[in-house]
């Protein structure tokens, strides 16, 4: 809340950006490590199993404890970005094409630009 205000952002921004790349830096650095030793099902399975405990297991416990209100911004905007996302992503599943490092930027940039239209 004191870095939100004192850089003039709302706390959902900080929650998005900050933490979020705060807590997901030790995913990173086992998934590079495993990409750079050519083990891509860790690399894979540690992304999306990551990905699905935050989404279900993280929501689900949290809100055992109190209710979890969804800002409107998040329907407006952050539920559709997922999806788009997972769209992007089926046809290397179901195809099990291989994502290529052109991919691995246009992905990059794709959330670079995310972050660049949350924080306007």
């Amino acid at each position: 809340s004191l870095i939100a205000k004192s850089h003039g952002l709302s706390d959902e921004i900080i929650g998005l950006t900050l933490i979020a790349l705060g807590t997901s830096l030790p995913e990173l650095a086992t998934t590079l490590m495993a990409a750079l030793r050519r083990q891509a099902e860790v690399a894979l399975g540690n992304v999306i199993g990551s990905n699905i405990f935050n989404i279900l297991a993280i929501v689900g416990i949290t809100t055992m404890f109190g209710n979890l209100p969804i800002a409107a911004s998040f329907y407006n905007f952050d539920f559709w970005i997922m999806f788009g996302a997972g769209i992007v992503l089926f046809p290397f599943v179901y195809m099990r094409v291989n994502i290529t490092r052109l991919w691995g930027a246009f992905l990059t940039l794709s959330y670079a630009s995310y972050l660049y239209l949350t924080i306007q």
